[in-house]
């Protein structure tokens, strides 16, 4: 025997699951789609940031953050300095909050004044670090330390050359 609300249930549910892939197909198309940086990126550039400093005979750390400053990829050659472990992550996230170059912050600060800058936590305006752009977007930054600024610069914009990037 057949209720005589079971067909209509059952057409009402039909309804409803019609309405709910409806309603999450077109939720997802509003959705942007979002460029990220991943861990096996992040690896091809540590390992050419480090493969140019090992070519100039330098000792460097090598920090890949992403687009929120959160550490991806952290290395520090054999007897690199260990203040440079700090100064690598700051300056990577440094390049991403401040989505450019930590040399023009450098510039800012020691040529500009811009000293109120300094207590920012994490805040480092050294050279080397620099962000990673994809389609002008920026979807994280890599940060090196342990030598000069210009040669920690150099190695980083090794580890960019990684990804074909400038």
């Amino acid at each position: 025997m057949v209720l005589p609300f079971a067909r209509m249930t059952h057409n009402l549910f039909r309804l409803g699951v019609i309405l709910m892939a409806l309603t999450v197909t077109g939720a997802a198309q509003q959705l942007p789609t979002k460029r990220v940086l991943t861990l096996e990126a992040a690896k091809r550039m540590a390992v050419a940031a480090e493969a140019e400093a090992a070519k100039n005979g330098w000792l460097v750390a090598v920090a890949v953050v992403d687009d929120g400053g959160n550490l991806l990829l952290f290395h520090r050659m054999d007897n690199a300095k260990l203040v440079a472990v700090d100064i690598a992550i700051r300056k990577a996230k440094t390049a991403v909050f401040f989505q450019g170059e930590t040399k023009a912050l450098e510039l800012e600060v020691t040529k500009g004044g811009r000293t109120s800058l300094l207590p920012i936590d994490d805040f480092m305006p050294l050279e080397g670090g620099l962000p990673i752009a994809v389609e002008g977007k920026i979807i994280g930054a890599i940060g090196v330390s342990g030598m000069a600024g210009d040669q920690d610069a150099l190695c980083a914009k090794a580890g960019l050359a990684a990804l074909g990037m400038k």
